[in-house]
This record gives C-alpha cells, structure tokens and sequence, in this order.
C-alpha cells in the first residue's frame, strides 16, 4: 500500500524562510500529519552545516551565510537547482536515516540515467558525482522522529559561487549541473522527475493538486 505525500512547489523563496517554515512543519506535526516534499529555489546563500569549519569559506563576497541545522559543511545554494526538502515521519515509515540518504541519492542517479548521464556515489562523501563531479548534495536533520532539509540537484545554474568555498568541506571538489548533459532542461521537469522517481523509491503515492495549482 502506498503512502500519501503531499507535493508543494514553492517558487523562488529565501532560505531562511523556508527553514522557518520546514522546522514549524516539523514541530507542529502530529501522528496522523502527511508527510511532504517541498520544491524551492533559493536566492543565493551559502549554508553552513552544524560541523561546518570556517576555513572551507575560501571569499564569500557578496553572498549571505548563514547557519543550519543540518549535518555537514557549507554548500551553496541559487536560482537554477533544485531543492527538495523531505518532510517525512521517519518513525512511522520505520526508516533510518542512513536509509534515507540512499534513497535520494538513487533517486538522481535514476533521474540521471533516464537521461543517459551515469551517476554514481563515492564512499564517504555523500551526494552523487558524474565524472567525480558533484551534481547533487545531501544535508538532513531528523527532529522528534521527523527529518527535513534535504536535497540539492545543480539543474541549470551559475556554478562560479562553489569556486568560493571548499563544497561541502572538500577542497578542489569540482561542481556540475544536469544541463551540461542534458539540453533543454528545466527546474520544473527536473521537479517532476525526482517527485515520481523518490515516491517509486519510497512507496508514496503523490498529492500534486499544491505542486499544480502553484505552476508558473
């Protein structure tokens, strides 16, 4: 039987709002609370992980930083990729953690090879890698049995803000995005793709009337 999950597009919105809204989300859920996956796009801003170390802020100028609660160092984030952020019960899914960060990175390597781009994981450096590049980033935090933050898929975007910090804590990472690879290429496919390929995934069955109804 497949789960019920709630879709949200929510168009362009700063990070700091979002993650204001998510830990509301999360606090005021209740046993019998949907879970949801939201779809932003983040002004510029660089995120800094709970272990994040200020030295892997190489010249930030220009671009705010702010703190998180998620695990991890400092990624970046802008118009062009992707977010999606997981607001799900994990208790009652009976799914760990480490299970979870499984299943978005297959997820894109999914997406990816839909499109004949191989992606693939690297041991100890979570996200996923095309050509030992990083596509795609993973950053979460389980609260009372309940994660959000989420995922970061580079789609169409201005990668020179990465060359300003050492991506999640990795000097000399190199960065991609999907539309290296693939042409005509949107957020909004982009969204749709991973939406079906994590509910294959995770046995959800999605809610899109929100995702629709907030279409451009």
């Amino acid at each position: 039987m497949a789960y019920p999950l709630e879709v949200q597009r929510l168009g362009r919105r700063s990070w700091a709002e979002v993650f204001q809204a998510m830990r509301e989300f999360t606090d005021s859920r209740t046993p019998e609370t949907v879970d949801e996956l939201w779809l932003v796009e983040h002004d510029p801003v660089f995120t800094q992980g709970l272990a994040g170390r200020p030295e892997h802020l190489l010249a930030p100028a220009g671009i705010p930083i702010v703190q998180a609660d998620r695990g991890g160092q400092v990624t970046y984030h802008g118009p062009g990729q992707l977010v999606m952020y997981p607001l799900l019960d994990l208790e009652r899914r009976r799914l760990g953690i480490r299970c979870l960060v499984d299943l978005l990175e297959q997820a894109v390597i999914d997406v990816l090879a839909a499109h004949g781009v191989q992606g693939r994981r690297r041991e100890g450096m979570p996200g996923v890698y095309v050509n030992n590049d990083k596509i795609a980033s993973i950053g979460l935090k389980v609260r009372r049995g309940c994660c959000y933050h989420g995922l970061a898929f580079n789609i169409a975007m201005d990668l020179s803000p990465f060359a300003m910090i050492n991506p999640c804590g990795y000097a000399g990472l190199q960065m991609t995005q999907l539309s290296a690879w693939v042409r005509n290429i949107d957020l909004d496919q982009a969204g749709v793709e991973m939406v079906s390929a994590l509910c294959r995934l995770l046995d959800y069955h999605p809610n899109w009337s929100e995702f629709l109804r907030n279409a451009n």
